[in-house]
Formats: structure tokens, C-alpha cells, sequence
């Protein structure tokens, strides 16, 4: 007897080695992987509601979440309603399937299944068929599943890829579907008919078939109550709930940084974003009525990020994702377009930064001919003398090209480079056109690039999903970046920029509030003009619709605004105009006094003109005269010559500054007994020919009428130019023929190589 239990033994023995061994081989033949499983992603904002999702190949949407993001009484209803032992079993439980066995024997179809939550796993990862061969499949999957995973590990799989109706997949997408809200926030009923819904999905639907769900829902209940889970109360309680769902909705939000994402981070199921929910909604919203005022085919783009800590609050890469007349699905926010205007910030920055300017440095607004490039100002006129704080908020662009040409546009264009804002132009040769718009560049670099003026100098890139590091670099000190965010636009607690791009192509506002950066772009994405688009009217009012809105977002959550505090390298000091240094204001060189703000205590004086001519008398500053006991300037070898320092404005300026501010005013008589010579004799330059202002008339039968002009004064070679276009040189006081057809006002410049500008307007009939 002994023997032939112990030869039953050692053959159950080996059979189980033989089965295990089996098992390993088949294991390895046939690995269940749960990756290929992984083909929906989801975008989330910061409060996880689901902003977009990407189906797989079959359409359907899967949530993912962890078992600590579902309520415990919904864990409790789901294992008792479908597998009391799940912690028990090794995933296969032998009196559920003989009873489910017998059962479906007996009434002569499938009444139950006797599958345990393991094997439910197993056929929604593996799908099979409800042949024996298909259920032998069924197990061995299962026990694949309990050999290479936790319990805890299968419950999760289980609750994410548990069929919900129609394409839903898991209780997170089922959740945020019928009922608007993340898996933690369902109530008991809530939870008890999403534990229930798995097992007739389709027939049970709780927006098609309330009743029936119903009636589900308070089977489960009748269970639970049959096993002591829950106490009386809370069950009759449930019971008198009523089935309501909301109406089915696909999350479709901030789509096109859905896209952006999911190509970053294409392994992820669900994507993290920083996206503040309420503010995209709302973001959007005000897209989807801002268009109908734009021109056909015109686009705009809207982002938003908290300064504070980088991260991306609203995301509108388009003005409605849906319209392809507007290109809707094209991406203006990492679209390369040409930013006009919007980089002078950095060149007034960098340029406080070395100490060439402070904020009320004498800059020239002045027509220019030292280069094959000729900028002008957007209004197309010249403003003459401006402080660096005016040049800026006004958005003139000759002082800009001043202040890059003496900075080198290499090196400006090298500098943004270095904090994450790459300059792209056609063959990628940094010029001064760069500092009116002629590179392209991205909004979300141009933003990031901005946080300098929030972030003490300091640029960080933007941070779009929540684990992402904040990362620095240094582009100004923080007593530059304060100066220059006073200079800009300010109104409403928003300091701003805006940006036209040659043609209309492009109107922008960059702006910044105490806790937000705010960057908005309006254009045609095929790169189309539209005429009279531009900043200032198009890109300002959502701006500020934008600022205003996160302004009582603020007041609303009672939050209070980050405050800034003027830097102790940054000064205030009274400069005189033309030196641009502290000088008393009785001083006589003291033309003009401005307020300025000094960073390190350095008090450029005013830049010096680029002439040709290098003719002491011909520059701007401080020069050297001699003069005798009458005030009369003689030479220096004179009899009792004295030495006497003068601040000249820019000879450049002549035109626009009053007549006692001019050098004939400001330079003494010359005395005739010890006179001065050559290079320190000042000659104006004038046009003798016509008048300024004045109206000309064509004679009868001729279409175009001939003026003759002589210059007189000046030094060296001079240049005419006709509204705008370069017509003769000339040199000394060699005669020009002026041959004029088109009718209206004209506009006459001349330059000479001392930088002298003369210029007339007159009117041809």
C-alpha cells in the first residue's frame, strides 16, 4: 500500500515538474506582452481632465490610472461582485468554473462564465473565442499573468481595459465620459453601476438604457447587501439614486499641443500637461469669437505661462482647430514666422547691460545712409532726438538699428541663441535687419525668451508637462532686465511689445504681468499680407482680453501677485541732453534734463555719430573750442586763447532741434583777427533751388517737370534721395537735375559724409 501511494505521489510529482516545466517552455515560446495594449494616449491638464485623446487603431480610448486614483468602495464593490477571492487564487478559481460548468450544462447555454478577474485580464489582453480550446488559451494566459504580476499589478489591468460601451475603455475614460469628473470623485452609485457596466457593456449603457442600468446597479447592491459590505443605511441610500450620465463627450482640448506632446512623448500613455483646464477652456472660447473679426484665412495663436515657475497654463495654436479655411491644424506657436518688431527689448537690454545707454540716453530717429540697408519707421516719418525709454515704447526702428550696429547683430543674434531663441534667415547671416523682423523665429522660444524681464535676467524654457525641470540660463543682469521692462509699454499692471512683420504678414504682443507671460500672434499661416494688420490694432485687444482675464482669475482665487522690487544696481539720476551725463541745470551745456534710470552706476554719454568725415567739429558730445577774452573762437595757437569744452547734439539731428540748440547757436563767432581754419569751420548744409513747402506746377501739355538744385555747405560726397529711392550723388557744390513726374507731395533728402541731413517737402500739380 505504501509503494502505490508513493508511486501515485512521485508520478504527481513529476507530472507537476513535467506541467511547470511545460508552462516555463510555453512561457517563453509565447510571452504575453501588455505593451502592444499601450496604442491610446491621453492628454491631461493640471487638474487631470482629459484635454485630448488618441485612439488606437479600432477608435477606442482607454484612460489609464492607478488603483490610489479610484474610490476604495468602488474596489470593494468590483471584487465582490465579480471575484471574492482574487487575493486567494493563483487566478484560476476551480469551483467557479465547475459551477459555471454545470450551470451552463444544465440550462443548456451560458448562464455564467465562472471567469476570475485574472482571466477576464487575460481574454481582454488576449481575445479568444469560447471554444474549450479558446478557454484552455484563456487560462494559460491567466496564469502567465499571476506568474509575471502582481495582484495589485492585474487589478490595474483590469480596471483599465474593462469595456465601458461603444469605445471606452477603463474607468477613467468611462468616468470622465458618462459623468464629467476623475475616477476619485464618483459617488457610491456612480461607482457600483461602472463596477457592474463591464459585463454587457452595450446592453447596459447607462445614456442609452438608464433603466436597464438601474436595475443592474441594484443587483450589485442586492449582493453587497447579501454579504455585509456595505451597511443597510448606505445601501438603501444608493438605491434611491437616480441613473444620470451626461451626455457623451470626447475630450477635445488644446489639440494642437495634444499633437506636440504626444510626438515628445510617444511612449507615454498619459501625458501630464501643466495646462490650467479653466483658463484653456476660456482661451479657446475667446479664439472662436475673436475669428469672426479677422479677414478670411487669417489665423491667431494665444500662449500663456506662469512666469513663476515656466509652466504652460493656456495652449491655442490656432484660432479654431476645425476650420481648414483658417488652417486651423497648423501650429503658429512653433511655426517659424518673422517677429517685426518684438526683439528690440533685447537690444535695449543688452546694450544697458554693457553700459552703451541707460533709459534716457539720447538716441537718433533719423533717416540713415551708411549701409545698402534702409530702415524706416513704420509711420514712415522721423522723430529726431528720443530718449531710449521712448525709442522703445514707440517702437522706432532707426534707433533700434543704431543701437545693433554699434552691439554687432552677430553677437546679438549668438546671445538669444544661447538662451534657446535661434534666429533662422537665409543663409543665416546675422544683419541689422534682424532687429526689425528680418529673421524668423518661433512664439515659444520668443516667449520663453521674454522671461528674462520676469525672471531677473534669467531665461528658462517653457515646461509643458509637470515633471519637467526648471532650467535657467543667464541672458542680462537683473538690474538691466528691471530697466528695460520699465521702458516698455505698461498699462494695466502689463508690460508689452508689439510686432509688425514686413507686409502685414505677422501682428504680434509679447506682454507680461506680475505672474504671466502672454504671447499672441495674428496672421495668415500660408504667409499672405493683409493689409492694415499690424501690433498695435490687431494683436493689442487680445492682449489685453487675455491680461484682463488672468487678472481675475488671480482675484478670484484670492491669490495675491508676485511683486517685484527694483534692484540695488539700478539708480535714478537727472542727465542732461545733448552729453547724456548729470551735469547741473544751470549748467549751459544743459539743454534739456530727463530722468533716467542708471544701472551700476554707469552714465554713458550720448553715442557717437558713424561719419564718414572724422572732423572734431562735425561730432556729437563734448568737443574742444578756443576762445578769447570775448567769447570769439579763434585758433589755439592764438594770443590768450582759452580752452572751453561744449556739448554738441548729433550733427545728424540739426534738422529737428531748435535754433538755439543748433551748432551755429551753440559754436561762438569766429574772431576775424586770429581765425580758425579748415577742419573746425562748421558749414550747414542747405538745398538753393527750391522750397520747402512749396507748390510746383507743370506746364500745359508736359507730364513731368525739371528742377535744378544746387547744395551749398556740408563736407564731401553727398546723396539725394526722392521718396525714399537714391537718385544722384553729387560732391561739393555740384548742381543735381531733378526730374519729377509723379504728381503729389514729395519728399527730397540730402545727406553729405559729415552726417548732415537736409530735407524739403514740396507738392507738384
Amino acid at each position: 500500500m505504501k509503494k502505490r501511494l508513493f508511486k501515485i505521489f512521485t508520478l504527481l510529482l513529476f507530472s507537476f515538474i513535467f506541467l511547470f516545466a511545460a508552462f516555463l517552455v510555453a512561457d517563453y515560446l509565447f510571452p504575453l506582452s501588455i505593451q502592444q495594449n499601450k496604442t491610446t494616449q491621453t492628454v491631461i491638464a493640471q487638474d487631470k481632465t482629459p484635454l485630448w485623446r488618441f485612439a488606437d487603431s479600432n477608435g477606442i480610448w482607454r484612460y489609464s490610472v492607478n488603483l490610489n486614483e479610484v474610490p476604495d468602495y468602488y474596489l470593494d464593490v468590483l471584487l465582490n461582485y465579480e471575484d471574492r477571492h482574487f487575493y486567494k487564487h493563483i487566478g484560476i478559481n476551480p469551483l467557479s468554473l465547475l459551477r459555471a460548468t454545470w450551470q451552463n450544462l444544465t440550462n443548456n447555454k451560458i448562464v455564467s462564465g465562472g471567469s476570475t478577474i485574472s482571466m477576464q485580464v487575460a481574454r481582454l489582453l488576449d481575445p479568444h473565442d469560447r471554444s474549450l480550446t479558446g478557454k484552455l488559451k484563456q487560462i494559460f494566459r491567466t496564469l502567465q499573468l499571476e506568474w509575471h504580476y502582481s495582484k495589485q499589478e492585474i487589478l490595474t489591468l483590469y480596471i483599465n481595459h474593462a469595456p465601458y460601451g461603444g469605445t471606452i475603455e477603463g474607468i477613467g475614460a468611462a468616468s470622465w465620459s458618462y459623468f464629467g469628473k476623475q475616477p476619485k470623485a464618483l459617488t457610491r452609485s456612480e461607482a457600483v453601476l461602472l463596477a457592474v457596466l463591464p459585463q454587457a457593456p452595450s446592453r447596459l449603457r447607462p445614456d442609452r438604457y438608464p433603466n436597464r442600468a438601474k436595475l443592474a446597479r441594484d443587483k450589485v447592491l442586492d449582493r453587497l447587501a447579501e454579504n455585509h459590505v456595505w451597511t443597510p443605511e448606505i445601501i438603501n441610500q444608493v438605491r434611491q439614486d437616480e441613473v444620470w450620465v451626461y451626455p457623451r463627450k470626447t475630450p477635445q482640448f488644446a489639440p494642437l499641443l495634444a499633437q506636440r506632446l504626444r510626438q515628445q512623448y510617444p511612449n507615454k500613455d498619459v501625458i501630464h500637461s501643466t495646462i490650467d483646464f479653466s483658463l484653456q477652456y476660456n482661451l479657446e472660447d475667446l479664439a472662436s469669437n475673436r475669428k469672426n473679426q479677422l479677414p478670411p484665412k487669417t489665423s491667431l495663436a494665444i500662449l500663456v505661462v506662469d512666469h513663476t515657475d515656466m509652466s504652460v497654463k493656456g495652449y491655442v495654436g490656432s484660432a479654431d482647430f476645425n476650420d481648414n479655411e483658417r488652417f486651423g491644424q497648423v501650429d503658429m506657436i512653433s511655426a517659424l514666422r518673422s517677429p517685426g518688431s518684438t526683439l528690440k527689448p533685447f537690444i535695449y537690454a543688452m546694450a544697458i547691460d554693457e553700459g552703451m545707454i541707460h533709459s534716457a540716453s539720447l538716441l537718433q530717429d533719423v533717416p540713415r545712409i551708411n549701409s545698402d540697408y534702409r530702415p524706416t519707421n513704420f509711420d514712415e516719418d522721423f522723430h529726431g532726438p528720443v530718449s531710449a525709454a521712448d525709442a522703445l515704447k514707440n517702437s522706432l526702428n532707426l534707433p533700434a538699428v543704431q543701437l545693433i550696429e554699434l552691439y554687432g547683430p552677430r553677437r546679438f543674434a549668438s546671445k538669444l541663441a544661447s538662451v534657446g531663441l535661434p534666429l533662422v534667415s537665409a543663409g543665416n547671416d546675422p544683419n541689422i535687419s534682424y532687429i526689425l523682423g528680418g529673421a524668423s523665429l518661433r512664439m515659444d522660444n520668443l516667449v520663453s525668451a521674454y522671461s528674462a524681464f520676469a525672471r531677473n535676467g534669467k531665461v528658462s524654457p517653457l515646461r509643458f508637462i509637470q515633471n519637467d525641470q526648471l532650467v535657467e540660463k543667464p541672458l542680462i543682469a537683473d538690474g538691466s532686465a528691471w530697466i528695460t521692462k520699465e521702458m516698455l509699454v505698461n498699462n494695466n499692471q502689463l508690460a508689452y511689445k508689439t510686432g509688425t512683420s514686413y507686409g502685414y504678414r505677422d501682428a504680434w504682443a509679447i506682454g507680461l504681468n506680475p505672474r504671466y507671460l502672454i504671447g499672441i500672434w495674428v496672421g495668415r499661416p500660408d504667409g499672405s499680407p493683409v493689409v492694415g494688420q499690424y501690433g498695435a490694432v490687431t494683436a493689442v485687444p487680445i492682449l489685453q482680453q487675455v491680461n484682463a482675464l488672468l487678472l481675475n482669475k488671480e482675484r478670484r482665487l484670492n491669490r495675491a501677485l508676485p511683486t517685484v522690487t527694483k534692484p540695488d544696481s539700478v539708480t535714478a539720476e537727472k542727465i542732461c541732453w545733448p552729453s547724456g551725463q548729470v551735469l547741473a541745470a544751470n549748467d549751459p551745456n544743459c539743454h534739456r534734463q530727463k530722468n533716467a534710470w542708471i544701472f551700476n552706476n554707469m552714465i554713458p554719454p550720448t553715442l557717437d555719430t558713424l561719419n564718414v568725415l572724422k572732423n572734431n567739429i562735425y561730432r556729437s558730445g563734448w568737443i574742444n573750442i578756443w576762445v578769447n577774452q570775448y567769447g570769439e573762437r579763434v585758433a589755439a595757437d592764438c594770443k590768450d586763447a582759452q580752452k572751453k569744452s561744449i556739448a554738441l547734439w548729433p550733427i545728424a539731428l540739426e534738422e529737428w532741434l531748435l535754433p538755439k540748440e543748433r551748432r551755429q547757436s551753440l559754436l561762438p563767432p569766429i574772431d576775424r583777427n586770429c581765425p580758425v581754419f579748415g577742419n573746425d569751420v562748421f558749414s550747414p548744409l542747405i538745398i538753393t533751388g527750391i522750397l520747402d513747402n512749396q507748390l510746383i506746377k507743370r506746364l500745359p501739355g508736359h507730364q513731368s517737370v525739371t528742377i535744378d538744385l544746387t547744395p551749398q555747405g556740408g563736407a564731401g560726397q553727398k546723396w539725394w534721395f526722392l521718396n525714399g529711392a537714391l537718385i544722384a550723388r553729387s560732391k561739393d557744390n555740384e548742381k543735381v537735375v531733378l526730374t519729377v513726374e509723379k504728381k503729389g507731395l514729395q519728399h527730397l533728402l540730402l545727406f553729405d559724409e559729415s552726417g548732415q541731413i537736409y530735407r524739403i517737402k514740396f507738392t507738384l500739380d
